[in-house]
C-alpha cells in the first residue's frame, strides 16, 4: 500500500511539473514537493522523466494536435512561467547532489542521464550522429571527473561511436581525464579491442600515460591480452616504459608468467635485466614470484642469473626467503651462486634455516661453502634453533655444521645477555629436544658469557639443567658483569631448592658462600644498611628458626644465607654469625665426615661410586640414602 501511494505521488508531480505551466506559484510550489522525497523517489522519478523525454525525442514527423482555431504564433512567456525542458531534471540532479555530494554512483547515474553518454551507453549510432550535429552539442565539454563523449565510447565499446565523435572533432583523440587517462588507456583497460583498434588507426599516442605512470602496454600485458599487446607494439609502444614503481611491462607480464608476451616483449626490444626503483629485475619478478617458466625464458635471452636487488638479494635468496623448491632446484641446476649474501650477510641457506625449509636446505648444502657461512658471522644451526626448528637442527648437525659455531660480536651485541651459540637459543626458547641434539652432538655449554646453565636454573626446569650439568655445564658458573663471591647457580636456584640440592650433589661450590674479602675484620660502615641489618637479626632471632633441625642442613644454608646475605648488604661474616644464633643444635659427626668423605672423593669419583668396591651400605650413606628401605 505504501508503494502505490509514493508511486501516485510521484506521479503527480511529474504531470504537475511537466513544461509548458504558466503559473509561476504552482511551479516553485511543485518543486517543494521534491525536498520532501527521499533519495529512491527522486531516482525513480527521474528514470520515469528520462523514459518520457527519450520516447517524446525520437525522430520523425509529428501531427500537429486538431484545432478549430488557427494557429496563431505566441511568444514563450518568462521564466519561471515558462521553464526549459530538463529544469525537473536540473532541480533533481541538483537535490540529490546536496544530498549526497561524495555519492559517485548517483554521478555516474547522472551522467548517463546526458542524451548523448545516454546514446553512447545504449549504443545508440543513429542518436549520437545527430546529436553530434546539433549547434549547441559540445564534445569537449568534460564533466566532473574529466570525462568527455570520447571517453563514455570508450569505456562502453562503442567503436561505431568513437569514428563518429573523431570525425566531428579529431584534436580531441589524446585528451585526458583528471586521472589522466586518454581514451586509448580506457579502452585497453575495458579489453574493447575494436576501440583500440579504431583509436589507433585513427592516431591516438600509445605512450600517454595515466596517473600512475602506467602505459596502454602495461596494461595490456596486466590484463594479460597478447592480441592487444601485439597491435600496441604494432603501432610503436615503446616497451621499457617505467611506471611510478619503475615496473616495465616485461615486468608485469613475468608476474604473470604469461611467456607469450614475454617473448613478444623482448623481441620488440624488452630489456630482460632493466631494474625498478628497488633494483628488482624480472628474473628477480619470477624468481620471487615462483614462475619457472618466464624464468627459464629469461635466461633462454640472456639475464643475468646472480643480478643483486637493491638489499642485495639474489633471484636464489628470494625463491628460498619464498619457500619456492622448484625455484630453487632451477636455479642451481644453472649454477646459481648460493654463496652471495645480502647486505644483512645472510646466505641463501641461513634464510632457508630460519624458514624451516628442509628440502630447499638439502639442496643448498652441497652449494655452500662452509667457509664462506664462518665469514658471515652467524651459522644457519642459530637461526635454526631460534625458531625452534627442530627437524632443521637435526638435518644441518648431519651435515656436519658446528655445533659450537659462536655469533660475531656485533650479531652477539644485537641481543641484550650477549648470546653466542645454538645450545643457548634452544635452551632459552626451552627447547628440551634441540638442546639434546646439541648436547649429543658435542655442544660446549659454558661457551656464553651468561652460562646457558644460569637460564634453565632462573627457568626452574629441572630436565635441561640435568642434561646441561650431565654434558659438563659448569655448575659453579658466574656472571661476569655482577660479581659475587658465591656462583650465580646458587642465586637462580633459590626457589627450587630440588635443584639446588641437585647443584650440591654435583660440585656446587657452597663454601664460598662463607668467605668474605674482610676476612675477620669489620665491613666498611653503610648508615643506610646498618639499621636494616639489625632488624633482620632480630626477626631472624625471634622466628620460628631459632628450632631448624635439618638432617642435611648444609643443603638449605646456601638459601637463608643468600636471603640474609641480600638484606646484610654484602656482610658476609655478620650472615654467618647470624646463622650460627640459628644453627642449634650443631650438624651431627657423622653428617661432618660423611661432607669430608665426599669432599675427598671429589665430583668424577661419586658420579661412579657404585662402581667403585665399597659397601652398599657406604654408598647409601655417601649418596644421603641411607634412610631409604629396600623393597
Amino acid at each position: 500500500m505504501n508503494v502505490l501511494i509514493v508511486s501516485g505521488s510521484i506521479m503527480a508531480a511529474a504531470r504537475v511539473s511537466m513544461p509548458g505551466a504558466t503559473d509561476s506559484n504552482l511551479e516553485f510550489a511543485d518543486y517543494s514537493l521534491y525536498s520532501n522525497l527521499s533519495d529512491d523517489e527522486l531516482m525513480q522519478l527521474a528514470i520515469e522523466r528520462s523514459i518520457a523525454d527519450a520516447q517524446n525525442s525520437e525522430p520523425g514527423p509529428r501531427r500537429a494536435p486538431p484545432s478549430h482555431h488557427p494557429q496563431q504564433q505566441t511568444e514563450p512567456a518568462a521564466c519561471p512561467a515558462n521553464p526549459p525542458r530538463y529544469s525537473l531534471m536540473g532541480f533533481i540532479q541538483t537535490e540529490m547532489r546536496c544530498r549526497h555530494k561524495s555519492n559517485s554512483h548517483c554521478d555516474f547515474f547522472f551522467r548517463e542521464l546526458e542524451p548523448i553518454v545516454k546514446a553512447i551507453s545504449e549504443g545508440d549510432v543513429g542518436s549520437v550522429r545527430l546529436l553530434v550535429k546539433q549547434p549547441g552539442c559540445n564534445l569537449l565539454k568534460p564533466n566532473k571527473d574529466g570525462w568527455i563523449p570520447l571517453h563514455e565510447a570508450a569505456y562502453y565499446g562503442q567503436d561505431q561511436c568513437i569514428k563518429i565523435i573523431l570525425r566531428a572533432q579529431p584534436g580531441m583523440i589524446n585528451q585526458r581525464t583528471l586521472k589522466e587517462q586518454t581514451a586509448l588507456m580506457i579502452a585497453v583497460t575495458r579489453e574493447h579491442l575494436a576501440c583500440v583498434e579504431r583509436l589507433l588507426e585513427k592516431g591516438a599516442d600509445p605512450d600517454i600515460a595515466n596517473k600512475e605512470k602506467e602505459t596502454p602496454l602495461y596494461k595490456a600485458c596486466e590484463k594479460e591480452n597478447p592480441a592487444m599487446v601485439a597491435m600496441l607494439l604494432n603501432y610503436g609502444a615503446s616497451v621499457n616504459k617505467n611506471c611510478i614503481q619503475g615496473w616495465t611491462a616485461l615486468h608485469e607480464s613475468v608476474c604473470r608468467n604469461n611467456v607469450e608476451i614475454c617473448e613478444m616483449l623482448i623481441k620488440a626490444g624488452a630489456k630482460v635485466s632493466m631494474p625498478n626503483m628497488y633494483g628488482i629485475t624480472p628474473i628477480f619478478v619470477a624468481a620471487q614470484s615462483g614462475k619457472v617458466d618466464a624464468l627459464r625464458m629469461l635466461l633462454k635471452n640472456g639475464a643475468d642469473l646472480n643480478s643483486q636487488a637493491a638489499d642485495g638479494a639474489t633471484a636464489l635468496y628470494e625463491a628460498c626467503k619464498n619457500g619456492h623448491e622448484n625455484i630453487v632446484e632451477f636455479l642451481l641446476s644453472q649454477n646459481a651462486d648460493a654463496n652471495k649474501p645480502g647486505k644483512t650477510g645472510l646466505l641463501p641457506i641461513h634464510i632457508a634455516a630460519q624458514r624451516g625449509n628442509d628440502s630447499i636446505i638439502s639442496m643448498l648444502i652441497p652449494a655452500t661453502s662452509k667457509a664462506r657461512v664462518r665469514r658471515t658471522g652467524i651459522s644457519p644451526l642459530h637461526l635454526a634453533a631460534e625458531r625452534n626448528r627442530n627437524y632443521i637442527v637435526e638435518f644441518l648437525i648431519e651435515a656436519e655444521f658446528d655445533v659450537n659455531a659462536m655469533l660475531s660480536e656485533d650479531r652477539s651485541m644485537m641481543y641484550e645477555d650477549r648470546r653466542s651459540t645454538a645450545l643457548y637459543f634452544a635452551v632459552m626458547n626451552n627447547n628440551i629436544d634441540a638442546t639434546t641434539m646439541l648436547l649429543k652432538a658435542g655442544a660446549n655449554p659454558n661457551l656464553d658469557t651468561f652460562n646457558p646453565l644460569l637460564v634453565a636454573l632462573r627457568q626452574g626446569c629441572i630436565q635441561t639443567v640435568t642434561l646441561l650439568v650431565e654434558h659438563g655445564a659448569n655448575v659453579n658458573a658466574y656472571i661476569p658483569t655482577h660479581p659475587t663471591t658465591f656462583p650465580a647457580s646458587v642465586m637462580f636456584c633459590m626457589k627450587y631448592l630440588t635443584i639446588l640440592k641437585y647443584l650440591m650433589d654435583n660440585g656446587c661450590d657452597a663454601l664460598s658462600c662463607f668467605n668474605c674479602v674482610y676476612g675477620s675484620n669489620l665491613h666498611p660502615p653503610i648508615k643506610t644498611r646498618q639499621k636494616a641489618c639489625v632488624q633482620v637479626r632480630e626477626s631472624i632471632i625471634n622466628s620460628t628458626y631459632n628450632v631448624i633441625f635439618f638432617s642435611e642442613f648444609e643443603y638449605v644454608l646456601p638459601y637463608l644465607l643468600l636471603k640474609l646475605f641480600i638484606y646484610a648488604n654484602y656482610f658476609s661474616h655478620l650472615c654467618i654469625h647470624l646463622l650460627v644464633l640459628i644453627a642449634v643444635p650443631p650438624r651431627p659427626l657423622m653428617q661432618l665426615c660423611r661432607l669430608k668423605i665426599r669432599n675427598l672423593l671429589g665430583i668424577k669419583r661419586l658420579k661412579k661410586i657404585n662402581r667403585l668396591p665399597v659397601p652398599p651400605r657406604l654408598i647409601k650413606f655417601l649418596n644421603h640414602q641411607e634412610r631409604e628401605q629396600d623393597f
